[in-house]
Parts: C-alpha cells; sequence; structure tokens
C-alpha cells in the first residue's frame, strides 16, 4: 500500500503542474482578449514612475485618431516587414545577432509585435524566463488583436519621455498639437527617440536625433508610397 502511493505521488503531482498549467494559459488567453477591447490601464515602467510619485502624461486614442505618419515613421525605425511577418523577423534577429557578434553598436532585433507584448503584459528585463513569456504574447497578440490593434497599442503605451506614455501625450508634451496633427517631421523625431526616450529629446533634439529623425522621414515615405503599412489601411 505505501509503495503503490510512493509510485502514485509523481503522477499526482505532474496532474497538478498540469492543471496548473492549463489554468494560468486559461488565464493568459483571457487577459489578452479583454486588452483587445479595452485600453491597457497600467504598465511595468507606468507604475515604476507612479510608485516615484513622477507625473504620467498618457492621452489613450483610437488609432484612427493619430495621424498615419506616425505609424509609418515607426515602422520606418522599428519594424520594417511589421505587415509581413507574424510576430518575428527571423532576418532582423540574424542581422542584430551578426552586428553585436562583430563588435558593433549592439542593436536588438525585436518586432513591435514583441515590444508591444513586452510592454503591455511583462516586466522589464533579459532573462529567459521574460524571453519566453514574451514570445508567448507575441504569439497571443498576432492571433487574438491582428496588426492595427497592435499598433495602436504600441502607440498608446510606449515610453516616450519622462513620465510620457504614447503618441497623444508625447505630441502634446513636445509640439503641442493632438497625435492626428503630427506632421511627418514631428512624428519622425518622435520615433527618432524610441530607443532611449529619457536621455532623447524630440523638441529640442541633438545632430544625431535630427540626422537620424530626417533618414526615419525619408524611409516612412517609402512606407506609404510602397505600402508597406497596408495592414494598417
Amino acid at each position: 500500500m505505501i509503495l503503490a502511493r510512493t509510485r502514485s505521488l509523481p503522477i499526482r503531482l505532474t496532474l497538478g503542474a498540469l492543471k496548473i498549467a492549463a489554468v494560468l494559459v486559461v488565464l493568459s488567453i483571457v487577459w489578452v482578449a479583454v486588452y483587445r477591447l479595452v485600453p491597457v490601464p497600467m504598465t511595468w515602467p507606468m507604475a515604476r514612475d507612479a510608485i516615484a510619485g513622477k507625473h504620467i502624461e498618457r492621452h489613450w486614442v483610437p488609432l484612427s485618431a493619430i495621424a498615419p505618419t506616425v505609424s509609418r515613421a515607426a515602422i520606418a525605425a522599428e519594424d520594417a516587414r511589421f505587415c509581413m511577418h507574424n510576430g518575428f523577423d527571423f532576418e532582423a534577429m540574424e542581422a542584430a545577432a551578426a552586428r553585436n557578434a562583430a563588435g558593433k553598436k549592439l542593436r536588438g532585433g525585436s518586432t513591435i509585435s514583441q515590444q508591444t507584448a513586452k510592454n503591455a503584459f511583462l516586466w522589464p528585463g533579459r532573462s529567459y524566463l521574460r524571453k519566453g513569456l514574451e514570445a508567448y504574447f507575441t504569439i497571443l497578440i498576432e492571433a487574438i488583436w491582428g496588426k492595427k490593434r497592435i499598433m495602436e497599442v504600441y502607440l498608446n503605451i510606449a515610453e516616450m519621455g519622462p513620465g510620457v506614455y504614447g503618441v497623444d501625450a508625447a505630441a502634446r508634451h513636445y509640439f503641442g498639437v493632438s497625435a492626428a496633427g503630427l506632421s511627418p517631421r514631428q512624428a519622425s523625431r518622435i520615433a527618432a527617440i524610441l530607443p532611449q526616450p529619457i536621455k532623447r529629446d524630440a523638441a529640442a533634439p541633438g545632430r544625431f536625433v535630427k540626422r537620424y529623425a530626417r533618414r526615419i522621414e525619408r524611409w516612412a515615405r517609402v512606407v506609404g508610397n510602397e505600402g508597406i503599412d497596408r495592414c494598417l489601411r
């Protein structure tokens, strides 16, 4: 009797672990489905700033209320294959790995979908656990949200300055206009500060940001003219 109980213990533990895993999967799917319909209420960086007592600027707006030049600038700067991949751009990952291995400036290969999954559901960090969860949530949002919602969430929760979250807040903070009123140059300047939004200023950019923004503006025109942003139309 004791031997039988001892043998059944691993089975019970395995079944228990599978049940917990199944519950977590269901909860994560429900979580993603809810965010398909409602604005993301909080992200880890927002919570960090709130705990630190910092003022947070944020105005959620639908994608239809954001100038198309903004999403084109984001695609040009962050993810040229946004409308073509299913969440992961393996070509960009390989290029980033080769660049980093060559000792050049470190650069990631994360897509807008991956960045959105990280910002909406996870904490900052570089652990294998977080990267694994990022991949999992990326698959979920690609399947449940679609490209338009991914871009909408990305542009509304991305950190775009000290305490500034989302493109509408950034547009008002830097240029005194709404997200719908951003010019191609202004949108490109906001996109140019995204890698380092705390150190860079879209309203008073340094020499590097100005040059980078001009390149993004040219690339964004190509994105629009060649229909590279077709999944958002």
